[in-house]
């Protein structure tokens, strides 16, 4: 566990371990939730598809591709709950495709599902 309090800023960073350097890694969505194993009934969005919804959510500049990094302040759940847990979706995608959503950065555009 990683103890913070109320308003403190919690900073993250994902990596991504692979030998291609020519490989992105983006922040998709990141959920919070008080249960570790539902991320769908109780949840707070921190950043879902790119775009920010948390408004304390801020990406950093990494002179690495494969590396992400953000923040975001605790947020109120930490006064109901004992324990928050984060769930964050990250996606890769090739270096310098400027198309790929990894560069497009916020898509509010949701892919229909087909089934």
């Amino acid at each position: 566990p990683y103890y913070i309090d109320l308003n403190q800023n919690l900073y993250l960073q994902a990596c991504l371990h692979s030998s291609d350097p020519n490989l992105k890694v983006f922040v998709d969505t990141c959920v919070a939730s008080p249960d570790p194993y539902d991320f769908n009934t109780l949840t707070y969005d921190i950043v879902r598809h790119g775009c920010r919804s948390d408004p304390s959510y801020v990406t950093y500049f990494s002179p690495k591709s494969h590396l992400a990094r953000f923040k975001f302040n605790a947020f109120e759940f930490i006064s109901r709950h004992p324990s928050v847990y984060l769930k964050c979706e990250l996606m890769v995608c090739r270096r310098g495709d400027y198309s790929s959503h990894c560069y497009q950065g916020c898509s509010s555009r949701f892919k229909r599902d087909t089934s």
